[in-house]
């Protein structure tokens, strides 16, 4: 990759902080955004600001255009078998609350979590207890954080109704054997859905191979638009499930006292869209997509090899999840002992324009599960460079040294 080139891309690699360029390292938080990106929404402010799929004049039309065309580059990204199985979203947190409500989920059925849930994928289950009574289980993972497929499908049985579960963890990087827990889920009579928003930004992915039933991301976290996300689902699932919010754009048509609904997707996509999130979104799959899934998780994971030897250098640092880089991806979540974890984020910040994330990570329950309060977290992307890593590594031993 020309790192050089790609970072030209950014328009705010070319502004600096109190003087000084600044190394970001909160990527699995919120990517940043190309230039590619921001003209393609500018456009449609610019251009062509009119509503898509409902008027037939020439801007309207041009709007219904671009949008189809965003839902097919998504399509192809994921491999996807039809155009109708994405659906615009706000977020993950929005495509995971769709299916949890409108899935027919009975009394007792059983949704199976891993323990290191984001609460996108944790409360709406807690919320399903109550309006439902369904029953939700936690299985515990191995102790270095990897998941256990023994015990995973040693608890599978006919009560399980859905398994959803983070494909690749935000609080460590870690990413479960989705294909394998996809198959055994699928033995026993049980659906998947899967937290991807770590992993659908870093590495390829193909939903079809993986036959994996409901799959969620967010589009802000792959250098677009926020406020954007994207549900996939096959196609025979999707039109199962119950309407989620109705109104405009969902229905084919209405009388005094019935509603007919549109098919899948529109049937979720109700009243007027993010046009221009959608544009942007299309133009940030076609961003990622051009510098190559598998060249931008091999950067991560040379990045994170640098960072994590500078960090087992330091005696008081200690990494969590697995020790090898590789099963981390991009991230190095951390704790130093004696500090907490938004002192260090604070301290980099204002030492070296470093810029990283602390606390739990929405991962609450993890972490009060173990008695910590939060973890710093680096997390690098393909627009990082191998100074920035070295850099951040040298930094947080002078803070250790000094403060600790």
């Amino acid at each position: 990759m020309d790192l050089a080139k790609i970072r030209s891309d950014f328009p705010v690699f070319s502004y600096e902080i109190y003087g000084k360029p600044f190394i970001y390292l909160d990527s699995a938080c919120m990517a940043l955004k190309p230039k590619q990106v921001i003209e393609v929404m500018n456009e449609y402010y610019y251009e062509h600001p009119a509503c898509g799929g409902r008027s037939v004049h020439k801007l309207g039309t041009k709007v219904t255009i671009r949008c189809d065309s965003a839902r097919d580059r998504i399509r192809d990204f994921l491999s996807a078998e039809n155009s109708n199985e994405i659906i615009f979203t706000r977020n993950t947190t929005e495509g995971i609350n769709l299916v949890a409500r409108c899935f027919d989920f009975q009394k007792n059925d059983v949704v199976l979590t891993t323990d290191r849930e984001h609460n996108s994928n944790l409360a709406p289950w807690h919320l399903l207890k109550d309006l439902k009574g369904i029953k939700h289980e936690v299985l515990p993972s191995n102790e270095d954080n990897t998941f256990n497929l023994e015990a995973f499908e040693e608890r599978m049985g006919k009560d399980v109704k859905m398994v959803s579960m983070v494909h690749t963890s935000n609080l460590e990087g870690y990413t479960i054997p989705a294909k394998e827990i996809i198959k055994i889920a699928h033995d026993h009579g049980a659906l998947v859905m899967l937290d991807a928003s770590q992993s659908t930004a870093h590495k390829k992915v193909n939903v079809t191979d993986l036959d994996v039933d409901f799959f969620c991301f967010s589009i802000h976290k792959m250098c677009g638009p926020t406020g954007m996300g994207i549900l996939y689902g096959k196609y025979e699932q999707l039109k199962k499930l119950s309407p989620f919010i109705v109104g405009g754009d969902t229905v084919a048509e209405t009388s005094y006292e019935t509603t007919k609904y549109l098919d899948p997707p529109h049937r979720f996509e109700a009243g007027l869209q993010n046009y221009s999130g959608i544009m942007g979104s299309g133009a940030a799959i076609q961003y990622v997509g051009n510098i190559g899934m598998d060249n931008i998780a091999k950067h991560e994971t040379k990045l994170n090899r640098i960072m994590t030897s500078k960090l087992d250098g330091i005696p008081q640092v200690h990494i969590l999840g697995p020790k090898e880089p590789e099963k981390r991806a991009g991230i190095v979540s951390f704790t130093v002992d004696e500090m907490d974890s938004h002192d260090i984020a604070m301290i980099l910040d204002e030492m070296a324009n470093i810029m990283i994330r602390s606390g739990m990570h929405c991962v609450h329950s993890w972490f009060q599960s173990r008695g910590l309060n939060g973890s710093a977290r680096a997390s690098a992307y393909f627009y990082n460079t191998e100074e920035e890593a070295k850099i951040f590594g040298d930094t947080l031993q002078e803070i250790v040294e000094k403060v600790g």
